[in-house]
């Protein structure tokens, strides 16, 4: 039965649509109590969703569990495009819908010493949507990144102060960019071909994991995980309609970055607890994304380049965790993610700047089951940013960017 449950988890997370909610198109929202304390949750007691979290932590879980986890997402903002001249000349909103971002985790204590568990979430994904008769469909008016990991993990405590971990993580990408080409932009002669186009791609790679704690005293701990990079080199199908006319097979890469977190555990006593926590992520490697069609497209344009070179970026959390009663707590967070995204760039496929996240978060808890529940608000920040060649405008100005956010968690001991 844990097994169809897991396998179900992982077929939701594969088929929901993300939103990024982090820098980037990273995902944090892994849970109900992680997102309740703005994912600073890498030394929870007892908890299935540290195979996310924090993979050398499931030698807290005493015995066997299973959790599924789902967040929901609701995002909204606006924009500005600019000529040439810097005259705002089409303002717009996007058009969203809200999503539900799943997860599933496993863990089972093997002996004293060793543990094996097992998630599937996703760590990266985004869907952005705007009018598509807009000036910003030339550059995107549809894209959507679906990732999902399946991490199996092994997990090892030396010693009353050491625990490690080490796993797998078999991942999935699928791409979906809608847009409308203008060919007349990049050259008059050209004018008149013009139409939507629709890339549609999947791949699988696999990437590893590993995590380290140590335990310094009863009352503070500390934590290191490191997730490496994974490269999908995908084949897609291209189609261009109208005057376009073209329908080819196409091939790209995405890579997905690498990232290291390190965190801090603090109990003031047995009822509360403090997290801080800091992760790098190389989003450096997000250099472009680069497409290339079998056949060019209306037997003129080879290829789609475009030069990204983002930067790498932090993201820093704290969460606090206080036990109301032996079946009750509450939790709160609050998050910061630096911006990535250069002005030559940024684009309408992640049309987004710093993020701020609030968040407050409740849970039951006795000796079967834990149920949580959390609310958030996320500011999501502006962006500028230049257009490019085909492009119907000159720069762009993304505003009043936020999210609002709702997760619950239900775990079963056994």
């Amino acid at each position: 039965m844990k097994k169809q449950l897991l396998a179900l988890s992982a077929a939701a997370v594969l088929l929901a649509p993300q939103m990024a909610g982090a820098e980037g198109f990273a995902i944090n929202e892994w849970s109900a109590e992680g997102v309740a304390m703005g994912g600073a949750r890498m030394f929870a007691e007892d908890d299935a969703a540290n195979v996310a979290y924090n993979p050398a932590s499931i030698t807290k879980v005493k015995g066997e569990a299973f959790k599924q986890s789902a967040v929901y997402i609701s995002p909204h903002g606006k924009y500005d495009l600019f000529d040439d001249k810097g005259s705002n000349f089409e303002s717009g909103k996007n058009v969203v819908h809200a999503a539900w971002v799943p997860g599933g985790y496993y863990v089972k204590q093997l002996n004293d010493k060793e543990w094996f568990g097992i998630g599937a979430y996703t760590r990266f994904g985004m869907i952005s949507e705007f009018e598509r008769t807009s000036t910003a469909a030339t550059n995107a008016f549809f894209s959507k990144l679906v990732g999902v990991s399946v991490t199996p993990t092994y997990a090892r405590k030396f010693d009353d102060k050491w625990s490690a971990a080490v796993g797998a993580d078999i991942n999935y990408v699928g791409l979906d960019l809608e847009k409308n080409l203008d060919l007349g932009l990049v050259n008059p002669v050209l004018n008149g071909l013009k139409g939507p186009t629709h890339l549609e791609g999947e791949s699988y790679a696999l990437g590893w994991n590993a995590a380290v704690n140590y335990t310094f005293d009863e009352k503070n701990e500390m934590g290191i995980v490191y997730r490496s990079k994974i490269t999908h080199s995908m084949e897609a199908d291209f189609n261009a309609y109208g005057a376009l006319n073209t329908k080819t097979g196409a091939y790209g890469e995405v890579t997905l970055p690498d990232s290291w977190s390190i965190g801090y555990n603090h109990k003031f006593d047995d009822r509360t607890r403090v997290e801080l926590n800091g992760t790098w992520t190389g989003w450096s490697s997000y250099d472009a994304l680069n497409i290339y069609f079998d056949k060019p497209i209306a037997g003129i344009i080879p290829a789609s380049l475009n030069a990204k070179n983002w930067s790498d970026g932090w993201r820093y959390a704290i969460g606090v965790e206080h036990k109301l009663s032996e079946k009750y707590s509450v939790m709160a967070g609050f998050a910061y993610d630096e911006s990535s995204i250069p002005y030559d760039g940024g684009d309408f496929i992640v049309p987004t700047g710093n993020r701020r996240t609030y968040s407050i978060g409740a849970q039951y808890h006795d000796d079967d089951q834990t149920l949580a529940l959390t609310l958030g608000w996320m500011d999501i920040g502006s962006l500028s940013f230049g257009g490019h060649q085909t492009d119907g405008y000159s720069s762009a100005h993304t505003y009043d960017n936020y999210a609002k956010i709702f997760g619950i968690s239900y775990q079963r001991n056994f």
